[in-house]
């Protein structure tokens, strides 16, 4: 039987985490999960939450926070399935999406598909203006950079075939995995299908964390990988 290897990186989500593994836990799928969490050094109660579930699956606390990219790579190594999907720990992304998204990866058909907020027409929500532009400019920039024609580089669920994803180095520490792992997948002319999924955004009080700051860096990542030495 194939395994999925749901990947969640969190940090002080003491709100929803244990929401979001439910949802995981019960969402049904062809194949088996491995659910791999990393506390990235919360301050919040969250750490405690999770060791309630240290013995179903497999749970990696940072001793300080890092960042999400910092996260993801730790978590990576520790995935051992033959398919790997980034988790937010909110609840902002839908697990019921993951069987649609993990298909064309099972059928041989795609190595990577992102799940595009932007293809599905019923998400009218966003958490503010200013984060749904910076979406669609990272987008656009990934698109000017690399000739591509995505609609939604910046989304969470990003879905790789194990081998490809592994054999990507990656070294990022914060929100720039998406464009890094997005920019090193394109230069090597991989496709990356886009597939619409749900999407119920949160507000910075509600705890988002990433900032205006994070698209600046986006895009710098973008331009570094593509005409720098990498």
């Amino acid at each position: 039987m194939k395994v999925l290897s749901i990947v969640i990186p969190c940090y002080n989500e003491e709100a929803t985490i244990e929401a979001i593994l439910q949802k995981i836990e019960e969402v049904e799928l062809s194949i088996d999960k491995q659910i791999v969490i990393i506390d990235d050094g919360s301050k919040d109660s969250t750490p405690q939450l999770l060791q309630k579930y240290q013995d179903r699956h497999t749970l990696i606390l940072n001793p300080e926070n890092r960042g999400k990219g910092f996260a993801l790579r730790t978590g990576f190594e520790q995935a051992t399935g033959d398919i790997i999907i980034v988790q937010d720990a909110d609840l902002e992304y839908h697990p019921d999406d993951y069987q649609k998204l993990i298909q064309p990866i099972l059928d041989g058909d795609y190595e990577v598909v992102y799940g595009s907020r932007i293809l599905n027409k019923s998400n009218k929500r966003h958490s503010a203006l200013r984060f749904y532009w910076g979406g669609l400019l990272v987008t656009f920039m990934t698109n000017l950079i690399y000739g591509s024609k995505l609609t939604d580089q910046p989304t969470c669920y990003k879905v790789f075939k194990r081998e490809t994803l592994m054999s990507i180095p990656l070294e990022c520490e914060g929100f720039e995995f998406c464009s890094e792992v997005t920019a090193k997948i394109l230069k090597r002319k991989i496709p990356i299908l886009e597939l619409p999924i749900k999407y119920s955004p949160r507000k910075i009080e509600e705890g988002k964390k990433i900032r205006w700051t994070d698209g600046l860096i986006a895009v710098r990542t973008l331009l570094k990988y593509r005409f720098g030495k990498h």
